[in-house]
Formats: structure tokens, sequence, C-alpha cells
């Protein structure tokens, strides 16, 4: 049986958020490990301050909404770590983040997911093979994995910060019942570093995840 795939590590954060630098560094150096697929979501919610977040998307700033209505949350907060599509950690509490991070390690994945390279293309097999099967989404997330930004105004005026694993692009790629093996084969990431993630329908857990090979 493959291996159990990365903790997908989400941090929902913004360029004009004061409190965000903390956990913006934390993430980088999530991004630096193996065991751990960090994503960094640039919500646009804080630009009013007077400074446009260069990497905001509404399409961030919607699917941390999902994950808070998915919660039963009323009110989404920057910085917000979700790990695994599950649990939430809100600020920059390392303690906590880690706890949930391990946690999570030692759980088995439900789904096993094995990408191969061949001829330019990238194959992808997933089998369900714990517990009952869900309703799937196959998602091809792209990323930056490094740049950094100077600040000229709002609440972080002033200085260059560094951001790890900017997501660019989200692609639902699949839809998946889990019923039976699924073999895709995935659109080519055009020199882009990007991971495939299987999230359980309706902003549930994230079932695996892989890093898709350059």
């Amino acid at each position: 049986m493959a291996e159990d795939s990365p903790v997908v590590v989400e941090l929902f954060t913004s360029q004009g958020c004061s409190s965000c630098p903390p956990a913006d560094e934390m993430l980088a150096e999530m991004a630096r490990r193996d065991d751990i697929i960090a994503l960094a979501l640039h919500v646009d919610y804080w630009d009013y301050i007077g400074w446009a977040d260069s990497f905001g998307s509404p399409a961030w700033t919607a699917r941390q909404h999902r994950y808070a209505r998915a919660a039963g949350a009323n009110t989404v907060y920057t910085p917000q770590f979700v790990v695994g599509g599950v649990d939430h950690v809100v600020g920059a509490k390392g303690m906590d983040l880690m706890d949930l991070i391990r946690a999570h390690d030692q759980q088995s994945d439900p789904v096993t997911i094995d990408l191969r390279r061949s001829g330019g293309r990238v194959h992808l097999s997933a089998t369900w093979h714990e517990g009952a099967p869900r309703n799937a989404v196959v998602q091809i997330v792209s990323y930056l994995p490094m740049v950094e930004v100077e600040i000229r105004r709002g609440e972080n005026a002033g200085r260059t910060l560094a951001y790890a694993n900017i997501v660019t692009g989200w692609q639902i790629v699949e839809r998946w019942t889990g019923r039976a093996p699924l073999t895709l084969t995935l659109p080519p990431a055009q020199g882009q570093h990007a991971v495939v993630l299987i999230q359980e329908d309706g902003q549930g857990p994230i079932l695996a995840a892989a890093r898709l090979p350059n």
C-alpha cells in the first residue's frame, strides 16, 4: 500500500493584515517539509484599508467562507489555518497547529493516490480503501514558491514581506464517487508548481494529496 499523503495546511492571509506576518513565516517553514503541503490563500477583504493584496482573490475569500459554513461558524479571520480541510486554527498559534498536523499525520488516509509521469503527461490513479465512499472532487492547485513584496500602504506599510506557496489557480478536474478506482490523465502544469487534492465535496475533509511532478 502507498504511504499516506502529506498533510494539507491552508493559510488564509492578507498583505494588509498586521497580525498575518508571523503566520506567513510559519507557513514558509512548513513549505520546506516533505510531509506537509502548505498553501497560502490571500483573501481580498482587507483591501479596503488602503493596500490591495497583490495575490488577493475573491475566490480564496469564498473558499474561506465555505469552510466557515461547513464548520457552522459565522465569521472568518486572518490569519486562519485549515488543516486537512477540517480543523481550524485562528492566529499564529504554532503549538496548536503542530498538534493538529501530528494528529492528521497519524491518521490513515481513506484514499490512496498515485501520480506518474509518462511521455510528458501525468497520470493519476486513486482508490478508496477505507470507510464508505463519498462524493469527492479532484483539484489541481498551482502556486508560486516564494515572492517578496514591498508593502507601501495599510497596516504593514514600510515592510518587505516574504510569502511562500502563494496559490494562483484552483481547478476542479473531476468529480468522483469513490465506488470504483479512478484513473485520469491530468492537464499539463506548464512549468508551474502544483499539487493535486482529492477532497470530499461540500468543502469537506481532504482525503488525499500529492505534489504534481514537474
